[in-house]
């Protein structure tokens, strides 16, 4: 009998933050490709858009008037996915297959640059923790609302990713009820540090540095890292190594390496395919709900679409639907590819 090969063998991989599987299929990444080709996003966009709803001074849908902003600007989503407005409601207990109730919340935009044409690995660390800055405010004002229990801050990049406007911007949608995927990673850190008195991401993070496998960036107070239990080709956690839940509990100086890592690592994700990498990310932190939650470890995800190239991304079709999530490149193969990427961002390198 063949002895197992975690670089070469089918198997899966155990996710404990939220308690599932994906199944690691290393052999397929040499597989032909004969598939969708995505089209490469544009390098060349304008620094400013006289028909962007989002740049300074611009009109938006809704008809209100952006002002003349210079560094980031924070406003009401006018499509918000989720409102203000309390509905009243009576819970049937006993409906088992047809349960519903209303979701109260606030959603809003914030646009990182007034230049269109600017993304984050191309911003200053200066400016990124500008919007730190402001991620930390919302979380407060948002947070202190009396029915917002949990405040998601997250990106879409790129059309690929389904954002509807080029302009740098990042979102923030606040709510009354945890999310599910927040929820879940909620329980099992909650359910790890009951058990052990120290907060999983602490303990994993540890055992990734005495690894050094699946690294991609470090510093004195974050670290960038592909998770064992990747699902995305090029996923990665950025996990703070000191103990806190929350983007607030930053110091000055977790502050300037947080958006020292965010640049980085956005500049190695660009420099991969040499374009305008798409992704989804998300800062996880703990609730707003007025509750101690010390089992909480700050981290945030990105999760990028590109599998071979800057045309050709990856689906979560079939089987991941149908059965578990699947990948077929390792993360420590991809965790060395990022690795290796530069700093230096590829249309500014000489």
């Amino acid at each position: 009998m063949k002895n197992f090969n975690i670089n070469e063998d089918p198997h899966r991989r155990y996710n404990p933050l939220i308690n599932e599987w994906v199944l690691v299929s290393p052999h397929r990444s040499k597989r032909p490709w004969q598939g969708q080709n995505e089209t490469v996003s544009s390098d060349s966009l304008p620094e400013y858009d006289p028909t962007c709803y989002l740049c300074p001074g611009n009109v938006r849908a809704n008809g209100e008037v952006n002002p003349a902003y210079e560094n980031d600007f924070v406003f009401e989503n006018d499509f918000a996915a989720l409102k203000q407005e309390e509905i009243a409601f009576e819970e049937n207990a006993t409906e088992t297959f047809f349960k519903a109730r209303p979701e109260r919340g606030i959603s809003r935009v914030v646009c990182f640059s007034p230049k269109h044409n600017l993304t984050l690995p191309e911003m200053s660390v200066v400016a990124i923790e500008n919007i730190i800055h402001t991620w930390q405010k919302e979380y407060i004002d948002l947070g202190n609302v009396d029915y917002i229990n949990h405040v998601q801050i997250f990106e879409n990049k790129g059309s690929v990713m389904g954002c509807s406007n080029p302009h740098p911007h990042g979102q923030i949608w606040a709510q009354s009820s945890l999310p599910t995927e927040v929820e879940k990673t909620q329980n099992n850190q909650k359910a790890y540090y009951d058990k052990h008195a120290t907060t999983l991401l602490q303990d994993y993070l540890q055992e990734e540095l005495k690894l050094n496998e699946r690294i991609v960036i470090e510093n004195d107070h974050f670290v960038a890292l592909v998770p064992f239990w990747a699902i995305w080709p090029y996923e990665t956690m950025i996990i703070s190594k000191r103990h806190f839940g929350k983007i607030t509990d930053f110091t000055e100086d977790e502050t300037t390496d947080f958006a020292l890592t965010l640049k980085q690592l956005t500049t190695k994700y660009d420099n991969l395919f040499e374009t305008s990498f798409p992704y989804s990310s998300g800062i996880h932190q703990a609730p707003t709900d007025g509750e101690l939650h010390p089992e909480w470890q700050f981290h945030m995800h990105f999760y990028p679409p590109l599998l071979r190239s800057a045309t050709v991304k990856k689906f979560m079709v079939g089987y991941e639907m149908m059965g578990e999530s699947q990948r077929d490149i390792t993360p420590e193969k991809s965790a060395e590819i990022l690795k290796n990427q530069s700093q230096s961002h590829y249309k500014h390198s000489i």
